[in-house]
């Protein structure tokens, strides 16, 4: 099959959690709700524009673009119309509060207990989530209570994928600072405002070789990327998998991964969004600059792979506590996008590579989102700021479940009139 070229497609995952519509507590119920619409418990469903799948755990459902789309216009509808859709098979299972389940957004549920409520999915593919439970424990944060955003960039050949995966390794760490949404996990505030990425991290720190530091390493081939990344994770996993159920290339957990079986570099640190308008407008200026950067719109593509992937690391675990607010201070990152500055706030970085690309690279029915997101900072911390004016986390929650239904932004208070 022929590959695709680069930017020539995106493919998009998002993933959800599902909930009791009473309680707002988790309800392990991804292969019933599936069962409901296919017949029986599979692990896909193709459903036009948007596929549904299961995910590690029984409480997550992950919709994606059915094989990598043209174009991000009109998938923020389709993913909507989605998620509206499972909310109505949704509505019908028999839960706890009496009332039926529904689909909620965000980076974490923010009140779970993982060592009570983790239930792996028990169907097909089982054998592979065993044994990650089986080497890592998944009950655990960065297992079972984590729900992303991931996007696939496709590459034709060698030297498309040294090109992407250059522009890709040097824009990750500033990713939580227009994405973080996790900043609670088991009913309490956290340090970091993405606590979806903290406890990523550290999720497989038994076997280091599995994350890295999180930020890749700089490599340039297929051959140099098996070499210096996949082979000694597979040397690593072996004495714990000896039957090789991990040894694939997936089981590499770096924050933005190479798929060569499907010839596409994948990004893995955006944390799932309010609502599909906000996912698919994130998105849209993530590639955007991606794309600025392996055009060499404002420098040359190799010299990013001179990056120290240290101190990149460094940025990444900065931005993901502390968001758009943290300063970057790293010279050559900030002239690689174009920012002829000693400085700048993170939160500006992207206020100012929205103006220059978001005209020419963002779909129009994103661009009211995106200048939301820009101006009141992500998520986190607009959920933060409702918390701290006193509204309760439960209350919170729920109205990030309407802002999902409704395919609107989630502000820190009503507006005023």
């Amino acid at each position: 099959m022929k590959r695709l070229r680069l930017f020539e497609a995106t493919g998009v995952e998002i993933e959800y959690m599902i909930v009791d519509r009473a309680s707002l507590d988790l309800v392990p119920a991804c292969d019933r709700l599936i069962e409901t619409v296919a017949g029986e418990p599979v692990s896909e469903i193709e459903r036009g524009a948007v596929s549904w799948s299961n995910e590690l755990v029984l409480h997550v459902l992950e919709l994606k673009t059915n094989g990598p789309a043209a174009t991000l216009e009109g998938l923020g509808r389709a993913f909507h119309a989605e998620v509206l859709a499972a909310n109505e098979a949704l509505a019908g299972l028999e839960t706890p509060g009496g009332e039926g389940a529904l689909l909620l957004p965000g980076g974490v549920h923010p009140w779970m207990n993982p060592d009570r409520e983790t239930v792996l999915w028990p169907h097909e593919y089982n054998e592979v989530y065993r044994t990650f439970d089986r080497i890592f424990g998944c009950s655990g944060h960065g297992w079972s209570n984590l729900q992303s955003t991931h996007v696939n960039l496709p590459f034709g050949d060698d030297q498309e994928f040294g090109r992407l995966h250059a522009a890709v390794r040097v824009v990750l760490p500033l990713i939580p600072a227009l994405t973080a949404a996790s900043p609670f996990l088991e009913g309490e505030v956290q340090p970091a405002l993405d606590a979806r990425l903290e406890a990523y991290r550290t999720n497989a720190h038994t076997i280091p070789e599995v994350a890295g530091l999180v930020v890749p390493e700089p490599v340039t081939t297929e051959e140099e990327y098996r070499e210096r990344i996949l082979q000694p994770l597979y040397r690593a996993l072996e004495p714990h998998d000896p039957e090789g159920v991990l040894r694939h290339e997936w089981a590499n957990a770096r924050g933005a991964i190479a798929r060569f079986e499907r010839g596409a570099v994948e990004i893995r640190v955006i944390d799932a969004q309010e609502c599909p308008s906000a996912d698919l407008a994130v998105v849209s200026l993530i590639v955007a600059v991606v794309r600025a950067l392996v055009e060499e719109r404002w420098g040359p593509v190799r010299a990013l792979d001179a990056m120290s992937t240290g101190a990149l690391a460094d940025l990444l675990r900065a931005t993901s506590r502390d968001a758009d607010e943290v300063v970057v201070r790293d010279r050559a990152l900030l002239n690689a996008l174009g920012l002829s500055r000693s400085e700048a706030a993170a939160g500006l970085i992207w206020q100012k590579l929205a103006d220059r690309l978001a005209p020419d690279h963002v779909p129009d029915e994103y661009g009211a989102a995106l200048e939301g997101i820009v101006a009141r900072g992500p998520l986190a911390r607009r959920m933060v700021r409702a918390h701290q004016g006193d509204e309760s986390l439960t209350h919170l929650t729920g109205r990030l479940a309407d802002c999902l239904v409704t395919d609107t932004l989630f502000l820190e208070a009503a507006e005023p009139s």
